[in-house]
């Protein structure tokens, strides 16, 4: 986490943008989940979900080209990938699950060859390497703390009959670097800047 984070400054990210093939599948998964009417569950806005690499809290204004200049260290030498969605699944479990995902399997070992390099070449820059290993992941929900036990149970029988099949496959070219402004409506994001891979 940057030493800033709690000083204002420009809340950030760095990820990777799903395309709109993707975003459309799952909306559809939320839609068929959400028919069952579990008011303690959150859904995520699929129009603004993507797969982040590295969340760096608040930044200010003038690290954003120091930023965008590691990023592009970072991807030095690499060249496109791909990825594809795959299960459905939550976190810490499914029989009590308060984040509820997607996983993301295809070519994940240089997915995290990247994630690692884009996490250490952030480290001269006073950002913390991460103390848990990456794991790939689409937040699609999460549970909010008032559900019962047997609520999240409930829950977790829905996700285990349900599943999910999908031939989604995300064409990794680029990086990018997410503003994400708080808002009673949900987040809003902008994009701060964009680094290709190398053809």
């Amino acid at each position: 986490m940057n030493p800033l984070s709690g000083q204002g400054g420009i809340r950030s990210f760095i990820a990777i943008e799903l395309p709109d093939e993707v975003k459309r599948e799952l909306s559809q998964l939320s839609r068929e989940l959400g028919k069952a009417k579990y008011p303690f569950v959150k859904w995520v806005d699929m129009e603004n979900i993507h797969l982040t690499l590295k969340f760096l809290g608040n930044i200010p204004q003038g690290q954003v080209a120091e930023i965008a200049e590691a990023m592009k260290q970072a991807v030095r030498g690499k060249s496109p990938f791909q990825l594809e969605i795959s299960r459905l699944g939550a976190f810490p479990s499914v029989n009590q699950p308060r984040v509820i995902w997607i996983g993301v399997g295809g070519e994940t070992g240089r997915l995290l060859e990247l994630q690692r390099d884009i996490d250490s070449r952030l480290v001269p820059l006073g950002f913390a390497p991460e103390k848990q290993p990456f794991v790939p992941h689409l937040t699609v929900a999460r549970v909010r703390e008032n559900a019962s036990p047997d609520d999240r149970k409930a829950l977790g029988r829905l996700l285990a009959s349900r599943g999910f099949d999908s031939p989604g496959r995300i064409a990794v070219d680029s990086i990018k670097l997410m503003k994400s402004q708080l808002t009673p409506e949900g987040p809003i994001y902008s994009l701060l800047s964009v680094v290709t891979l190398a053809k």
